[in-house]
């Protein structure tokens, strides 16, 4: 008698039913993509260094720019760069390193205050703009009207108007800047409001603030990064190059405008004390923009594989 090589085996009606792929973890494959880059990940780790020198630096090293601490300290004034001074001094005597670094706070501070602002209204605002027809009509007017005023030429009069002061400078960035994320996000609503899903959940009966929330601005977190990435470096420099006309941040507040627009007169006399607040300017945009760049790459899912 031959064995039986063979067996019944049962029937499993749900793993029948499963589908043989890869679990997909949205955030996952985002910090993936991101990640991939060893470009990015230098990028990164200067963004986060520069974040934490401005956060922390000033807060240990108390340095105030109404208080020059070496002024009667002879030749203590326009010293190079050095093991006990990195960034040298400036014409007060002062640490040029403590005064960078309380100034890239103000800058950061100012630039992610506007960004916050603008990002906040303008995709709210912009969502309803471009799911709502009715609103179409009315936001279309005011936007043609507003867009049509150079934002550095309302920046300047508003500044004028108002006087120097980082609130001020803050309100002035983002009182119409909102208007164009806006309609940069009215856009991207308006290719993805009439899908089936949306045309589907409206014969549902649900609410269009469910709608918009649920259905639309998933779909656009690339764009908003995207958006995000580009107005901090922007708001950044419009702080510098306000300040160095001296309609920015108040005459006691350090920003790195302002200390750059301070240091231009003695710029044959001792270099550093321009090029140093330039060059960790410089740093500072181009590493975040970078970073941010990427980041709106990685949240597209059409970059995930």
């Amino acid at each position: 008698m031959t064995d039986n090589k063979f067996s019944f085996v049962s029937i499993d009606e749900l793993e029948s039913e499963h589908i043989a792929a890869p679990q997909y973890s949205y955030w996952k494959s985002v910090f993936k993509k991101f990640f991939a880059s060893k470009v990015t990940v230098f990028f990164l780790i200067v963004s986060v260094i520069v974040l934490v020198l401005a956060i922390v630096q000033p807060m240990m090293s108390g340095y105030s720019p109404s208080q020059h601490i070496n002024i009667n300290v002879a030749g203590s004034k326009f010293n190079p760069p050095s093991m006990n001074e990195w960034f040298g001094t400036d014409s007060f005597g002062d640490s040029l390193f403590d005064q960078v670094w309380l100034g890239a706070r103000t800058s950061l501070f100012i630039a992610f205050s506007a960004t916050a602002i603008t990002t906040v209204l303008g995709v709210i605002v912009g969502a309803f703009w471009g799911y709502l027809k009715s609103l179409d009509k009315i936001m279309l007017e005011i936007y043609n009207v507003i867009a049509n005023v150079p934002f550095t030429l309302l920046v300047f009069v508003l500044m004028y108007i108002l006087g120097r002061g980082t609130s001020q400078l803050i309100f002035s960035l983002s009182v119409t800047s909102w208007l164009n994320t806006a309609y940069f996000i009215r856009v991207q609503v308006m290719i993805i409001r009439d899908r089936e899903y949306n045309l589907a959940s409206r014969c549902l009966g649900t609410s269009t603030w469910n709608i918009v929330k649920n259905n639309v601005l998933p779909y656009l977190i690339s764009v908003i990064v995207t958006s995000v990435s580009r107005d901090i470096p922007s708001f950044i420099s419009l702080e510098v190059f306000l300040s160095y006309l001296g309609i920015g941040v108040g005459e006691k507040t350090a920003s790195l405008g302002k200390t750059i627009s301070d240091n231009t007169v003695y710029l044959a006399q001792s270099p550093h004390t321009f090029w140093i607040p330039v060059a960790v300017l410089a740093m500072i945009t181009i590493s975040l923009y970078v970073v941010g760049q990427n980041l709106a790459d990685a949240s597209d899912p059409k970059t995930h594989i």
